[in-house]
């Protein structure tokens, strides 16, 4: 019972002295720079664009100093008098995405918009942004120094467009809590009752999956009823074009069912709404696809012509989300995608459920590995990679796509549950979209195959990890 009592106290310490930190250095409020990122493999500029003035800081308030060393880029904010850091988060951008694909590699120039948020400093300060070198080790690339107590340095006129705002999920103050918004695009005012239906439905399936499912009463999720001018969202290989506010359309970087939108600013004043740690972006459209990437936002259908495959669209939520909200990196390594060399060889990735075994004595879930699973894990690689060869070789939007995919998938599904070393944690190789030098945690895993599959330990640990973050 005493030791209760004194736990209980040093907790209660600990969380009065990081509150005290937080009002020594901010206001209960949120500043977010926006800036451009410009630049070509290997290069890159960046440029302040505007700062604003938002609504209350739903973040934490007791890490403040970001302890979980995710994401490419790192924003870091300094109290300028002092020189102490005072705040740091890491994130992830569409940016170093397309550095990756054959448009940047042969040299060509683009421009992206972004944006970081932390909360509103009570005097000046200096915001450095940081990127990883080729060894995983971060360098600044931008600095700025910004003073909110000079008028004509923020903007605070309103800019939330005024949408409908609702609480679909309440468990309590932003502060403590994961605040998720879910918008959609594609939705005219005439299917705002499919978008309330589908963030209802994407809430549950969200909060229904372990390791979400026990921490429910973490989360608050909020809705915005974003209008647009037509259903549907743009699908450029179609030449089909559609009015849409949040601008999100397929064929992002050549793939035609990756999903992202250019429109950021445009995002980040209309979710400026609510207080929110996380966005969702529903899509109220019908081909199979959607996208995350971290500390940014996820994307997902919401209609298929095909029954029987609903599931897919709950799959796709909770993977996307996997990658937007903890960090997790994608296990699978046989589907198409645009990026060149992602993971730089020998080097050990910053996702938590992704290595490269550079020293399997040193993995970095080791401590969940049993001492009877050999390290790296067999499994019937070769098998599952002729299944995936030809599974590929299918045309993703014919009609009887899923006909002729179903006895593969079958077969390869049949791999994944009767694997020996199914259901154990080990490294099994192929993952991060490469066949050979990145490994995964598990055989499987909803990072890793399109199917229901719940994550894997490591990867239900990354996501509790981030979790607390937020809420302790």
């Amino acid at each position: 019972m005493l030791r209760h009592i004194w736990f209980m106290t040093l907790l209660l310490s600990v969380t009065l002295v990081a509150e005290a930190q937080f009002t020594r250095h901010f206001l209960d409020k949120t500043m977010r720079v926006d800036f451009y990122h410009t630049g070509t493999k290997g290069q890159e500029t960046i440029s302040l664009d505007r700062v604003y003035e938002e609504g209350p800081w739903s973040g934490t308030r007791s890490q403040l100093l970001d302890p979980l060393n995710l994401g490419e880029y790192m924003v870091r904010v300094y109290d300028l008098a002092s020189s102490q850091a005072i705040y740091s988060r890491g994130y992830s951008t569409y940016f170093n995405e397309w550095q990756t694909t054959d448009e940047a590699i042969a040299g060509i120039f683009r421009t992206f918009h972004e944006s970081v948020r932390f909360p509103y400093p009570k005097g000046a300060v200096q915001m450095t942004i940081s990127r990883r070198d080729k060894q995983m080790v971060f360098h600044e690339v931008f600095s700025t120094t910004i003073d909110p107590n000079v008028p004509t340095q923020v903007h605070r006129e309103a800019h939330a467009y005024g949408f409908k705002t609702a609480k679909l999920v309440d468990n309590g103050a932003p502060q403590n809590k994961v605040d998720l918004v879910i918008l959609g695009d594609g939705y005219t005012k005439n299917d705002m009752e499919k978008f309330h239906a589908d963030a209802k439905h994407f809430a549950e399936v969200i909060l229904g999956t372990s390791p979400f499912k026990e921490r429910k009463k973490d989360f608050n999720v909020w809705t915005i009823d974003v209008e647009s001018g037509q259903s549907g969202i743009d699908k450029p290989d179609k030449n089909e074009w559609k009015d849409t506010p949040l601008g999100t359309m397929y064929n992002t970087f050549g793939s035609t069912r990756y999903v992202l939108t250019e429109e950021n600013r445009r995002l980040r004043d209309i979710a400026s709404g609510v207080p929110y740690d996380a966005i969702a972006i529903l899509l109220n459209d019908n081909r199979y696809g959607g996208g995350g990437i971290y500390n940014l936002y996820e994307t997902c259908y919401t209609q298929t012509d095909t029954k029987g495959q609903e599931w897919q669209m709950d799959y796709v939520f909770v993977h996307e989300f996997g990658h937007s909200f903890a960090g997790l990196g994608d296990e699978y390594y046989t589907s198409q995608v645009s990026y060149v060399d992602f993971y730089a060889k020998g080097i050990e990735p910053w996702e938590p459920n992704l290595t490269a075994l550079n020293d399997p004595a040193a993995l970095k879930w080791k401590d969940l590995v049993a001492k009877d699973t050999p390290i790296p894990t067999p499994w019937e690689k070769s098998t599952f990679d002729s299944l995936e060869a030809a599974r590929a070789k299918l045309d993703r939007l014919a009609p009887d796509y899923y006909a002729k995919r179903e006895p593969l998938y079958r077969q390869a599904q049949d791999i994944l549950k009767n694997s020996r070393f199914a259901g154990k944690v080990g490294a099994f190789e192929g993952a991060g979209y490469v066949s050979k030098g990145v490994y995964r945690p598990a055989i499987d895993c909803r990072m890793f195959s399109l199917s229901l599959v719940g994550f894997d330990p490591v990867c239900s640990a990354a996501i509790e990890r981030m979790i607390d973050y937020y809420v302790k």
